[in-house]
């Protein structure tokens, strides 16, 4: 029987260790098309990185079906303003096509302004083939290698020769290149890659419109076909548009597997290694200084008080012995620490579960929303250790109304995230954008609050209050002592400040390329960065934490809870600065309401981080503290 459960559990390890190399979701299976077969292309929505703002493809006067239908869509993609819906670009597996008419349209004044404001904002088009974005590849000038852009652009600003009049162009013609990778076999193919070149043509033609009139400008069998935007088509009122399209199929060695390696090919992997030498360099400084105080001064402490024989000598008590009968006195506002302890570990919880599945390759690009939506599952459930944990700590200050403190904890930050959200979501509302959150949504957003987080925080909380209290290792006197006056450089203040450089330190170089991903629409799938980063940051949290902890009980300030918290926490602020310098140095939004979305979701961000970090140090503190004080002798 151990025999087979060996086995099994070896089996287990070797199906872990192919899910590390894996993109795709259990399930998910691919698509094997015959020549000839029918290829739909979907069409997403339109993005900008000027305003922020994404809006439904078909809030443009472009071709639509006779019936446009929504594709089912999970939460995590309504909350990203995703919509995806059909169109009219479809065409047939292995078989080229040459200026594929889709409509015709002509402007009104309304029409016209409308492709005018998307083109300034310079917004783009993104379409989806097979699960495969659209993209617009791009020769790099200074190496020998191409960039993907996702999706192109609505259009271009530009003169003509000898005027200085700025003029807007459409692109209205679309040369599709979809790459196949074809089985021997059974002579099927898998769709491994979808670009576009897109170009503006002013297309011409003779006599009346009508279904059947073919253009002179892009016609096959006159062997006119769409090379260069030589004559644009200009967006103007009463101006008529054709757009058209041509499909080119080209046989790939890439396989399906690997069809996503092109959309998240890294070419800075040189800076993520930097971005790790440099925390690792942080944290390796700040394990020499507590592994000097641990093994050098604590030991030396520990030595000389254990050693006191005489009661003259007891009562000579000097540096953080002196303290002893109030370190572990509950802090002002004890019932708000509990609450922010839990919520630190709700998130905590979520962040680790979270980049592990993330790792395994079970969040990948390719399931669109699906990172949004596990971080929000994840943080539902997790309300079960947040209970458990502020209750935990709540008992050990002789707290007795236990459900308040769990009302409390399911409450309070999801209330001030929320809040923040609702006004963010109305000014995305009062823009007609695609990123505003629907009713529905909404509803099931509320339901997963109060239908599931709040009675899991409730249960946690239960089988918290039911565990017997922590002990402290030493008595509490009864009347506190007078805390002497501190030099300015052990003032709470500057101590705070000073201490979240190190953790903001350690994390900043990646969170330039996550900042990147977010507000500058680019694929981050470098999790086994982000992962080690995140363990590097655990670790200064700690470290720095202990570090000051030590000097405050050495300057006999027993008053440790909360500035454990802030110490580390305090590293929120630096990253919340840096966000507004990021926005000023490479972000080019100029909308009103795009900067108050920034800053808005930034703020959610830096509260969040501050929650999580802030969990960090004082469990770390915590346990410096006991351990301390449980290894000297008081009678």
């Amino acid at each position: 029987m151990a025999f087979w459960r060996s086995i099994a559990f070896s089996a287990l390890l070797l199906l872990l260790i192919h899910g590390a190399h894996c993109f795709y979701l259990p399930g998910v299976a691919p698509q094997d098309f015959q020549k000839g077969d029918l290829l739909q292309v979907k069409v997403n929505k339109l993005t900008s990185v000027k305003t922020q703002l994404p809006y439904t493809y078909y809030s443009l006067p472009y071709c639509s079906p006779a019936k446009i239908q929504d594709s089912a869509e999970n939460l995590g993609e309504v909350l990203r303003g995703d919509r995806i819906e059909n169109s009219l670009y479809a065409f047939k597996m292995r078989e080229p096509q040459l200026c594929n008419v889709v409509c015709n349209r002509k402007l009104d004044a309304k029409s016209a302004k409308e492709f005018k404001e998307k083109i300034n904002d310079e917004y783009r088009v993104n379409m989806i083939l097979d699960n495969l974005p659209l993209v617009v590849p791009i020769k790099r000038s200074d190496m020998d290698s191409t960039v993907y852009q996702l999706g192109f652009h609505v259009g271009l600003k530009g003169q003509y020769s000898g005027s200085k009049e700025e003029k807007f162009f459409i692109h209205n013609h679309l040369a599709f290149t979809v790459k196949y990778h074809r089985d021997m076999q059974t002579e099927s193919a898998r769709i491994v890659g979808f670009e576009v070149k897109p170009f503006s043509v002013k297309h011409e033609y003779e006599g009346k419109w009508d279904e059947k009139t073919r253009l002179t400008t892009c016609d096959p069998h006159a062997k006119h076909t769409v090379v260069n935007s030589n004559t644009p088509q200009e967006v103007e009122e009463n101006q008529e548009i054709i757009f058209t399209y041509d499909v080119e199929f080209q046989e790939s060695d890439v396989k399906w597997a690997s069809r996503w390696d092109a959309y998240l090919l890294m070419n800075d992997d040189q800076i993520h290694w930097f971005s790790i030498v440099n925390s690792l360099m942080i944290v390796l400084f700040l394990s020499g200084m507590v592994a000097m105080i641990m093994l050098r001064t604590l030991y030396r402490d520990i030595s000389k008080y254990n050693e006191l024989e005489t009661q003259e000598e007891a009562q000579e008590e000097t540096g953080w012995k002196l303290v002893h009968g109030d370190v572990f006195r509950p802090p002002q506002n004890s019932d708000l620490l509990c609450v922010y302890v839990g919520t630190g570990v709700q998130f905590f919880g979520m962040i680790l579960v979270t980049m592990i599945f993330a790792m395994l390759g079970f969040l990948s690009p390719s399931n669109r929303g699906g990172l949004m939506t596990a971080m929000l599952l994840l943080w539902v459930f997790m309300g079960l250790f947040a209970g458990y944990a502020s209750t935990r700590l709540y008992k050990m200050f002789k707290g007795s109304e236990w459900k308040k403190i769990a009302l409390r904890t399911a409450i309070l930050f999801p209330a001030s995230v929320s809040a923040i959200f609702a006004v963010l979501n109305t000014l995305i509302w009062g823009q007609k954008s695609s990123g505003a959150v629907p009713f529905g949504t909404m509803f099931a957003l509320i339901f997963l609050w109060f239908g599931i987080s709040v009675p899991l925080v409730f249960v946690g909380s239960y089988v918290g209050f039911k565990k017997p209290a922590i002990e402290s290792p030493v008595k509490t006197n009864k009347i506190p002592r007078q805390i002497p006056e501190q030099a300015w450089y052990m003032n709470s203040a500057f101590s705070v400040l000073i201490g979240g450089i190190l953790p903001f330190g350690a994390v900043f170089i990646e969170l330039f390329f996550i900042l990147t991903s977010i507000w500058l629409n680019q694929f981050y799938y470098i999790f086994g960065f982000l992962f080690l980063v995140f363990i590097i940051l655990i670790i200064t949290c700690a470290e720095i934490t202990i570090v000051l902890c030590y000097f405050q009980l050495c300057s006999e300030d027993y008053l440790w809870w909360w500035r454990s918290y802030l110490t580390s926490g305090s590293s929120a602020l630096y990253l919340f600065l840096y966000a507004t310098f990021y926005f000023f140095t490479k972000l080019e939004i100029t909308k009103l309401v795009s900067a108050i979305l920034y800053f808005g979701y930034m703020l959610i961000a830096s509260y969040s981080f501050f929650v999580v970090t802030g969990t960090i140090g004082f469990y770390a503190c915590f346990w410096f503290t006991r351990l301390i004080y449980s290894s000297v002798k008081i009678d």
